[in-house]
């Protein structure tokens, strides 16, 4: 039996959102090396152009390790499959007569909704959907320079403990409201 409810989100998208449940965040999660992973040889020309487009961003952000590989490698060929459905869907439309006279939809159809799904769920994997941005604080934000404005001006010093908590960092186990 599987497991209830949605797949937890990895932690570092948890910090790119700003902990939006407040819950505290897994400091014992596996954190592979961020390194970017290499770009098959076998992929489809459209798959390569589509890596080579997407991985700079995902190592920006910060959440590409050398592990996810595999499920990038799944999104850009989908991504491949789609635009060569759509293309193939734009030439010929999306229904043909059978040889018996019954009018039927094109497979590439449905090769085009079921790899726009993949593509889906890999952007939403990955934070890359406008929703999913909407909700990511990317460090260097307006609050960060609050806080640190404030601090420099002779404030609390609570501003980076808690910023240091919030990644995991906070120096001996020390709490903002220690």
């Amino acid at each position: 039996m599987g497991r209830r409810g949605p797949a937890p989100k990895p932690t570092t998208l948890k910090k790119l959102e700003g902990n939006p449940g407040k819950r505290p965040l897994n400091k014992r999660e596996p954190m592979p090396l961020s390194v970017r992973p290499a770009c098959p040889q076998y992929l489809h020309p459209i798959a390569k152009k589509e890596w080579r487009r997407v991985v700079p961003e995902l190592e920006r952000l910060g959440i590409l390790t050398v592990v996810d590989g595999t499920a990038l490698e799944t999104y850009c060929q989908a991504y491949a499959n789609m635009v060569q459905a759509a293309t193939f869907v734009n030439q010929h439309g999306m229904i043909f007569k059978t040889p018996q006279g019954c009018v039927q939809q094109l497979p590439q159809v449905a090769i085009f909704n079921k790899s726009a799904l993949i593509v889906k769920a890999f952007c939403q994997e990955f934070g890359l959907t406008p929703s999913a941005r909407g909700r990511m604080v990317v460090p260097g934000s307006e609050d960060d320079d609050k806080g640190m404005e404030a601090l420099l001006e002779g404030g609390s010093t609570d501003w980076d403990i808690r910023k240091l908590e919030e990644v995991g960092d906070a120096p001996g186990g020390v709490t903002p409201d220690a």
